[in-house]
């Protein structure tokens, strides 16, 4: 095989060497994106499901101070050592929020 025969058959593989390698970064990043896609969806959804479950707590704790004659602290008491004053006033606060936003019914 002459040297110029060898020199193209090398630059023939080579660039095949580099076509599979371009391929191979498509597919990863084709996975990649994927993959990215299903963490931004599963982070969105189980924010979707706090904040559905934040404003029930916050609507309970609504009655407790609005139709019990409750003080908010004495509210966060009643509910135990896992809620505080703050955590209660924010939770109220969503319960709030999501009740301005809802159409009268």
């Amino acid at each position: 095989m002459g040297s110029q025969s060898v020199r193209m058959e090398v630059r023939r593989e080579a660039r095949e060497a580099q076509a599979r390698l371009r391929e191979d970064r498509k597919a990863r990043e084709k996975r990649l994106s994927a993959l990215g896609e299903e963490v931004m969806v599963s982070l969105g959804e189980r924010d979707a499901v706090i904040r559905d479950f934040e404003q029930r707590a916050g609507r309970a704790l609504r009655q407790m101070v609005d139709v019990e004659g409750m003080s908010l602290g004495e509210a966060a008491h009643w509910c135990g050592e896992g809620v505080t004053q703050a955590e209660a006033r924010r939770l109220r606060m969503l319960a709030e929020a999501e009740g301005s936003s809802e159409p009268a019914e």
